[in-house]
């Protein structure tokens, strides 16, 4: 709990003024039932000659607003030097060191998690984001050929901004972290790795060397992107192979059910 108690060099008149400040603490909260008891007074000092400036103390009232356990009220009166008039500078509610707070306030691009878009939902970019970078994009004219569109769409222009190397290094470690990553338990007994698998399609750009995306409907990780050293058993090369016969039946064999087998 702060301290209110009502040191020596406080402003006698000031401090008196308890039932001004009580009235004022009213008037702001709406209803008498929402101030409490007098906690005390505490004088402000302002910068510089205090004598030149007058007086300034603040009186304290408990809160008694409902869901504000541990607050209080801070009425400011001041009163200029050589004045006898007292006059109310500001009423706010202040917590106290037991008050529950709210707590601090995260960007919504802070709070964002991993699945929290929704149908419908915009999540627009913001101009600092790390993750991009400006681009190149096409002109008018260009836009009309279109062959000059064919090979700007080839060499990724047209987007007026990319991924940077940060965004592009975030989206790596994710991914090879992920359930398709090198360690994944799939991986880990898989007859080889994906980038020897005919339904391996590779990612372009500098991306390529390292993941691509399957292309196999019977693999867990059909359409997902997957590294070069993850892998499954759905692999192109895991083909059957018939063992080799370890019997050899040299002699015919006949269905005897039908008729009896006469010896010598």
């Amino acid at each position: 709990m702060a301290d209110f108690s009502d040191p020596a060099g406080a402003g006698s008149v000031l401090s008196a003024a308890v039932e001004l400040a009580r009235a004022a603490a009213v008037e702001t909260a709406g209803s008498a039932d929402q101030v409490g008891e007098h906690l005390g007074a505490t004088p402000e000092v302002p910068d510089g000659d205090a004598a030149a400036l007058g007086e300034v103390v603040t009186h304290s009232f408990a809160s008694a607003l409902p869901g504000y356990v541990g607050w209080h009220w801070a009425v400011t009166l001041a009163r200029a030097s050589g004045a006898e008039q007292v006059t109310v500078d500001e009423v706010v509610l202040l917590p106290g060191e037991r008050a529950l707070l709210a707590p601090a306030w995260v960007p919504w691009q802070e709070r964002l998690r991993p699945g929290d878009l929704s149908v419908g939902d915009v999540l627009p970019s913001t101009e600092d984001d790390p993750r991009l970078v400006p681009a190149y994009t096409t002109d008018d004219d260009a836009a009309e050929d279109p062959e000059a569109s064919a090979l700007a769409a080839e060499l990724g222009l047209g987007r007026e901004r990319v991924m940077s190397r940060e965004g592009r290094s975030k989206a790596a470690e994710r991914w090879a972290d992920g359930d398709f990553g090198p360690r994944s338990a799939m991986a880990r007994h898989a007859p080889g790795p994906c980038v020897t698998c005919g339904f391996f399609l590779p990612l372009a750009g500098s991306l390529r060397t390292r993941f691509g995306v399957c292309g196999n409907e019977f693999s867990p990780a059909d359409g997902r992107v997957v590294t070069v050293d993850y892998g499954c058993g759905a692999h192109s090369q895991a083909t059957l192979v018939a063992e080799e016969a370890t019997e050899v039946v040299m002699s015919a064999r006949y269905d005897t059910g039908a008729f009896d087998v006469l010896t010598d």
